[in-house]
């Protein structure tokens, strides 16, 4: 029996074991992939308070890993296939097929790339199609690529990937961009960069890897075919989810609701991070949910 688990190693997820295990409270973390959860898909990080040239987001999930293991937390490594209740206890069963109890659960398990679900795009991944410019960008040096989507990070991505690619085709299904204006600036100001607006991908072609694209505008239909040796998708998040098994409440598109001490609607669970309905996703907004998360579970095991 567990004290608190918390689903996902991401700033929230990290800020509320850090703020648990060193208040002695034992704290397992269970997560999927490698501690850092989106922070290890930004090269840079500039707008994380105390480090004035900006700071890797590799390097910022590490420090934030090691300071919750110097207080005692825990790490396992695995994927929750659901959770159950059982009274006021909480089971986490996992893929594997351990099952797992504990009196508090934070959810914090963060969200991932949406697909554009269009031909071409299942059989291509890992042969040009990518959803992580920092992971793959340094394979297309002097190719032509694209990026798909109008925010912020669609925009940093085609920055970033102008240090390797000849030209970086911009595609958003919108006549104008989401993104912040100074990122839509340097990206207006990057001659690299050329913009395909407003237009959406109808299908990825190629056989071994990517070749091209079919695009339609989405004003008046025109359809166009454009050569490039790589895609990288970048149009929204959804909510990592799938596991909840309807046991909290969640809006229309996935999203965990909580109120402002981060409480679902059911006793004991808790969620925060990217993964609950809020209207700023950043990684500060996510770390301070962690800890919102974490005093209020704290409170919660001291009325059991």
């Amino acid at each position: 029996m567990e004290k608190v688990i918390i689903i996902g190693a991401g700033p929230s997820g990290l800020s509320a074991g850090i703020f648990l295990s060193r208040d002695k409270i034992p704290t397992l973390i269970i997560e999927k992939f490698s501690p850092g959860g989106n922070m290890l898909l930004t090269e840079i990080i500039e707008n994380y308070p105390g480090f004035p040239d900006g700071i890797s987001g590799f390097t910022l999930a590490d420090n934030m890993r090691k300071q919750y293991l110097r207080f005692g937390g825990e790490i396992k490594t695995g994927e929750v296939e659901k959770i159950e209740l059982n009274g006021n206890e909480k089971i986490v069963k996992m893929k594997n097929g351990e099952i797992l109890k504990t009196d508090v659960l934070i959810i914090a398990s963060g969200s991932s790339r949406k697909k554009l679900s269009v031909k071409g795009e299942e059989e291509l991944v890992g042969k040009g199609v990518s959803y992580c410019a920092i992971c793959d960008g340094a394979f297309f040096k002097n190719k032509e690529v694209a990026v798909v989507g109008g925010g912020d990070s669609a925009l940093e991505e085609s920055i970033y990937l102008t240090r390797f690619a000849n030209s970086v085709y911009l595609i958003h299904r919108r006549e104008k961009l989401r993104a912040k204006k100074y990122l839509q600036e340097e990206a207006k100001n990057n001659k690299k960069i050329k913009f395909i607006l407003p237009y959406i991908v109808k299908e990825i072609k190629g056989k071994e890897k990517v070749e091209g694209l079919v695009l339609e505008n989405t004003l008046n239909h025109e359809i166009i075919d454009l050569k490039v040796d790589g895609i990288f998708i970048s149009a929204g998040q959804k909510p990592n989810t799938d596991f909840i098994n309807g046991i909290v409440k969640t809006d229309n598109n996935g999203f965990i609701i909580v109120n402002e001490k981060m409480e679902t609607n059911i006793p004991g669970i808790f969620a925060c991070g990217d993964v609950i309905k809020k209207s700023l996703y950043q990684i500060i907004t996510a770390a301070s949910e962690g800890m919102i998360a974490a005093f209020f579970a704290e409170k919660y095991l001291e009325n059991l």
